[in-house]
């Protein structure tokens, strides 16, 4: 589909994305390249702005027919806060900043597909490619939602992709049901009643009741939620006092709940909020407990996910295609979308964790998500445009 030079020219469109990554919601230098991109490609329509720094262009295709349908394409732009330990020419410029999760790539596939699809416009109906910041834990994908992306740009369809360390070069990975996990976050703040520590008859000690907490919050998962219905709880720090014989006041905990289920969440954040005051109340503490849901799980459309595999076995054949890959209990804010639009979101394999496709310079490390040595396959520019494009054509076919 891309031409050699062309292959070349939007390699270095990814580079130099990776050289200049930018955190959630100051996506402003990418979101102006993206922006003037689409424009010299002559796309119909751009929208600047929505979630922030977000772009949307959009093309309607010139076949005619079935002119009511659009679908929409969505690709991340955040970078992580984290420092590259690559040295490769096109390493992050930013100290603090990298393109760790391979954001970089997924613009650049999108970029490649939509200068193809703006060129020719062969397909009926309408493309809104949708460029979207803080996906690293800003909700930036329900952000754009509630800025109206979907009144201003209404899409029958959605999809996205995410490279995938460890899926083979150019495999793609679907499922139609649960991909990707909801995620959570909550906060308890035990208070007791400080005291020397020689004398702990006249104290309410917030940290000896804080580990009956922390073992009853870890026996929710293996003892009250159904074994087949996956769920992780994570306690992930413990905060408390100030000196060895000090006896404190209080002690703060906090964690996260990943679940597929609401079913699972549901019962996951009544357990750790009941469980949490009853234990502390049986040892005349207090429990503050905060409870916050972020990410909704990413539920992928049965019938879409049909649709995309259909054109990938198509395009690549059989043996590239992964039918019911294995879920992750990571998280992904495309599932804000999926909750207002049906879709699907798949993973594309980046290859080996070792990262033979790394040029010389890299790290030590493996090449695997939010890790300081990780680098984007630039190969799979080719065959996630080339996917894209024939999506579009297919979905939005003029017959």
């Amino acid at each position: 589909m891309l031409s050699h030079s062309e292959q070349k020219y939007f390699r270095a469109v990814r580079r130099d994305f990776h050289a200049h990554p930018e955190l959630k919601f100051e996506e402003h230098r990418t979101s102006e390249k993206i922006y003037s991109l689409l424009k010299e490609w002559g796309c119909d329509e751009i929208t600047r702005g929505l979630g922030g720094t977000g772009v949307v262009g959009t093309i309607h295709g010139t076949l005619g027919r079935n002119s009511a349908k659009s679908i929409g394409i969505r690709a991340d732009m955040d970078a992580l806060p984290l420092s590259e330990k690559n040295k490769f020419e096109h390493a992050s410029k930013y100290s603090g900043k990298m393109h760790a999760c391979g954001h970089d790539g997924h613009l650049a596939i999108l970029l490649a597909a939509g200068k193809k699809l703006a060129e020719e416009k062969n397909f009926s109906g309408t493309l809104h490619l949708i460029f979207q910041p803080g996906e690293e834990g800003g909700a930036g994908g329900k952000a754009m939602i509630d800025d109206g992306l979907f009144e201003k740009h209404p899409c029958s369809e959605i999809y996205a992709l995410h490279n995938w360390p460890g899926l083979p070069e150019g495999t793609f990975g679907f499922k139609s049901s649960g991909i990707m996990a909801s995620s959570n976050q909550f906060d308890i703040t035990i208070t007791g009643k400080g005291g020397h520590a020689a004398m702990p008859q006249l104290c309410v000690d917030p940290i000896f009741i804080g580990s009956q907490v922390c073992q009853a919050i870890y026996g929710i998962t293996s003892r009250m939620v159904k074994p087949i219905d996956p769920a992780v709880v994570s306690i992930s720090q413990i905060k408390a006092g100030d000196s060895p014989n000090i006896i404190g006041n209080t002690l703060f905990l906090s964690g996260t709940v990943r679940t597929f289920s609401y079913e699972a969440l549901d019962l996951i954040e009544k357990k750790i909020e009941d469980l949490s005051r009853q234990i502390c109340a049986a040892y005349d503490a207090k429990a503050d407990v905060c409870f916050l849901r972020q990410y909704p799980p990413t539920i992928n459309d049965k019938k879409i996910t049909e649709y995309a595999v259909a054109v990938a076995k198509k395009l690549f054949g059989e043996k590239k295609i992964v039918i019911d890959v294995e879920p992750t209990m990571g998280a992904e804010d495309f599932s804000f979308m999926l909750q207002s639009v049906p879709g699907t979101y798949f993973f594309l394999g980046n290859g080996d964790i070792s990262g033979t496709h790394r040029g010389k310079g890299h790290g030590l490390g493996p090449c695997t998500l939010h890790n300081a040595t990780y680098d984007f396959n630039d190969n799979l520019i080719q065959i996630g445009a080339k996917f894209w494009k024939e999506l579009v054509k297919s979905r939005l076919s003029h017959e």
